[in-house]
C-alpha cells in the first residue's frame, strides 16, 4: 500500500482538474492505496522568500503558514500527484507556491529526494504546443529531485466546467490510478 498525496492547484470548485484528480483517487483508491487531497487553492501558502531559515531552524518553514502543516504529510508521500489547470503555460501560483517552498524539504540528508513516484494531470489550452512549459517544469522538477516519473495526462481543449467529461482522459486517469 502506497501514501498517495494529490495536490490540486485549481481555484474553481468542482472544475476540470478536480475532476480529473477525483479519476485518479478512484483508480488508486481501488488498489488500497492510502490517499491524501490537497487543495493547493484553498491554503494560505507564500511563496519561498530564499532566506534559508528551514536551514538554520529544522522546520519547515520559518513563516507561519499552512505549508507548515502540510510539510509532513508530502514527506510521508510515496507518490505525489499534480492535478492542475494551465495557467500562461504552467502552474497556476496556488500550486506553485507549494512546490516552491518543496526547496524547504531538501535540508540536511534530502529525505524528500529518491523516494517519491510522481504524475502530472493538466488541462487546459486549445492547443497541444502551449502545455510545453508546465510539462517541462514538471520533468526538471521530477529528475532533480530523483523521482519515479509515472507519467503525464493532458486534456487540452478543456476550459469551461464539465469540459473534460467530453474527452476520454477521465478513463485514462483513473487507470493510471490504479497502475500506481
Amino acid at each position: 500500500m502506497k501514501n498517495i498525496v494529490v495536490i490540486t492547484g485549481s481555484p474553481r470548485k468542482n472544475g476540470n482538474s478536480e475532476k480529473m484528480a477525483n479519476a485518479f483517487i478512484r483508480g488508486a483508491g481501488s488498489k488500497g492505496h492510502k490517499l491524501t487531497t490537497i487543495s493547493a487553492a484553498e491554503l494560505n501558502i507564500q511563496g519561498c522568500r530564499a532566506c534559508e531559515g528551514c536551514y538554520k531552524t529544522g522546520n519547515p518553514c520559518v513563516y507561519a503558514d499552512d505549508f507548515n502543516h502540510i510539510a509532513p504529510v508530502l514527506l510521508k508521500a510515496d507518490v505525489i500527484v499534480f492535478a492542475t489547470p494551465l495557467y500562461w503555460f504552467t502552474f497556476p501560483e496556488q500550486i506553485k507556491a507549494v512546490i516552491d517552498r518543496f526547496y524547504a524539504l531538501l535540508r540536511g540528508e534530502a529525505p524528500f529526494k529518491g523516494t517519491k513516484e510522481c504524475a502530472l494531470l493538466v488541462c487546459g489550452a486549445d492547443k497541444k504546443e502551449a502545455f510545453a512549459g508546465i510539462v517541462k517544469t514538471y520533468e526538471i522538477m521530477a529528475d532533480y529531485l530523483e523521482w519515479n516519473d509515472r507519467g503525464c495526462v493532458i486534456a487540452e481543449n478543456v476550459s469551461e466546467k464539465g469540459d473534460v467529461d467530453k474527452t476520454g482522459v477521465l478513463e485514462e486517469i483513473r487507470r493510471l490510478g490504479e497502475a500506481i
